[in-house]
């Protein structure tokens, strides 16, 4: 029966986070061939096709990481505020989207973004206390967000 629990709580886990990406690609898409395509970049922005399988890449870990805090440390404090944390900083991924390809706001993207970045961090560590495991698996989020800082912060800058 416990088997079964967690191939259904991988698979929500996954799909939530899954989910987040969606909602994300939804304000991201629409402008990536328009509005965000005339920017002025920096030099080290990848070409537009590589953020898709990154992102996808990226909610899958996130998926797995909260999984394995799910599936552990049933009904404790410390797990709820894990989850609570994750979820902050899910709902600040989305938002993002939101606001910087959305709203076609670079600046208040950058915050948003450098907020996203403090609540991985945020949720790295709650979740290293429950399982290293989930802890390393956000380590390439956070790198990844750490690049997107950098690039947000150019277009910002570039486009003033």
């Amino acid at each position: 029966m416990e088997k079964g629990k967690d191939i259904i709580r991988f698979i929500v886990s996954v799909g939530v986070c899954e989910l987040a990406g969606v909602l994300g690609a939804l304000y991201t898409t629409p402008n990536i061939g328009t509005w965000y395509a005339f920017l002025a970049k920096p030099a080290l922005t990848p070409p537009a096709w590589v953020f898709g399988p990154v992102w996808t890449i990226l909610y899958l870990l996130m998926g797995i990481a909260l999984f394995l805090i799910w599936k552990k440390g049933k009904g404790t404090a410390e797990r709820k505020e894990a989850i609570g944390i994750f979820a902050i900083q899910i709902v600040l991924n989305v938002l993002w989207s939101v606001i910087f390809f959305g709203s076609h706001s670079p600046f208040p993207g950058f915050i948003a973004i450098v907020s996203l970045w403090l609540a991985i961090i945020a949720t790295i560590a709650a979740f290293a206390k429950i399982s290293r495991g989930a802890g390393w698996i956000l380590v390439p989020y956070l790198l990844w967000v750490t690049f997107a800082v950098y690039l947000n912060l150019s277009v910002w800058l570039l486009n003033l």
